[in-house]
């Protein structure tokens, strides 16, 4: 099994295990072979050409081997490279590997630069979705934070949760910046300590987010069960899950990576320890598909008793209205997906991970803080009060000039 670090770069990192084992090979018949000046069977010693390791083997024998077994790159072929072992050392292989190992069809020049130019437009895509984001979760933030009227724990977690979306924000962007700014860096390759603590920041924002999601959801259960208890006790217990948890899931994953499979720069999910994190975001949105349920069940019942106030009522269909909306649309996909192996349905997923995923933010500004109603009364008073003391300020001005 080849370990990947992307599945574009199986074929680098092919050759690169089998280059290792020849020199393996080289370094330790040349620790076993005679001291010099004593006399040695005269043979080819083991070589690599690049492609092949050759055996050593004595003058007058040849040796054999088959065209590299790569799926996707080579056709299967029943055809062998042969080389002679001369009195000057390895003859030249016959055939030649390109006419002995037959590529697949990797199509043509127009193709790849189609799919260039996709993956570009992609990149504007999404750049533009999390810059537009960004900008507005940070403004949301910011009118929370100044008008003390909307300082409340339901609000207070809708921050934390905007702070989640700042995060992953910026973590994309990291992670490009690191990972994607050199071209002559090759990527395959790459392993060094910044690429790894960009993608261990890009997991922790992106359980973050999920976590934050399920936080949501949770707080909205308990406003429906809890009506008359104080839901200031329970903020502490929010914080932990939301940020603690995926500290937590992510330090586990980076132990694990760097005790058991540590290379590339983490960023491949074909691995195995891929569901250290993947498992927790499945989880959450588990649960949260069972509050949005649960939550369903109870505002129905809510809505009917005659008991509830209409302020209440109000409350809970305004928080309910964009909880309920969140859930499924930040969980369906991510489960549609969890369903298939990782190179299955890649354009799809990278369109709706990437490009849909980048615009989440500021659907979520919008839905928590631009579209609320109590936001909207508050900004609105403020605005009065603000243009009320502006025509003072100048009526104070005009009478001074007067009385002068």
């Amino acid at each position: 099994k080849v370990r990947a670090t992307h599945p574009d770069c199986s074929v680098v990192l092919y050759f690169q295990e089998q280059e290792a084992e020849c020199l393996e090979i080289i370094r330790s018949e040349r620790q076993t072979s005679a001291p010099l000046g004593t006399p040695q069977q005269q043979g080819c010693l083991t070589e690599w050409d690049g492609v092949s390791c050759w055996s050593a083997v004595p003058v007058g024998q040849s040796r054999a081997v088959a065209c590299p077994n790569i799926l996707h790159i080579f056709k299967k072929s029943e055809a062998l490279i042969r080389r002679n072992c001369t009195e000057s050392g390895w003859s030249f292989p016959s055939p030649p590997y390109y006419n002995a190992c037959e590529l697949e069809a990797i199509g043509s020049n127009n193709d790849t630069e189609a799919k260039a130019s996709y993956f570009v437009t992609m990149k504007v895509l999404y750049t533009c979705g999390y810059s537009t984001s960004l900008a507005a979760l940070c403004l949301a933030i910011g009118i929370f934070s100044c008008f003390r009227k909307l300082h409340c724990t339901r609000n207070s977690i809708h921050i934390h949760f905007f702070t989640s979306f700042i995060l992953r924000g910026a973590a994309v962007f990291i992670k490009d910046a690191v990972l994607f700014s050199d071209e002559s860096v090759d990527h395959c390759t790459m392993s060094t300590a910044n690429c790894k603590a960009a993608i261990a920041f890009f997991q922790y924002s992106v359980l973050a987010n999920f976590y934050w999601l399920l936080v949501e959801g949770m707080y909205l259960q308990t406003l429906l069960l809890l009506t008359f208890t104080s839901d200031k006790r329970y903020i502490w217990w929010y914080i932990l899950i939301g940020w603690g948890v995926p500290m937590l899931t992510v330090c586990v994953w980076v132990v694990t990576r760097l005790q058991y499979d540590n290379h590339g720069c983490w960023d491949d999910y074909t691995s195995l320890y891929w569901w250290v994190i993947k498992a927790p975001i499945l989880l959450a949105i588990f649960v949260n598909f069972l509050i949005f349920l649960n939550v369903t069940r109870m505002l129905a019942q809510k809505i009917r008793s005659p008991d509830i106030s209409k302020n209440y009522k109000q409350q809970y269909m305004r928080l309910t209205k964009s909880t309920l909306l969140l859930i499924p649309l930040f969980g369906v996909h991510y489960v549609v997906f969890a369903l298939f192996p990782e190179h299955i349905g890649v354009d799809a997923r990278l369109y709706f991970e990437l490009v849909l995923g980048s615009y989440q933010g500021f659907l979520v500004a919008l839905l928590y803080c631009f579209l609320n109603g109590e936001v909207q009364a508050e900004i609105k008073r403020n605005w009065g009060k603000w243009q009320s003391s502006m025509e003072t300020n100048v009526f104070n001005l005009a009478t001074q000039d007067f009385t002068a």
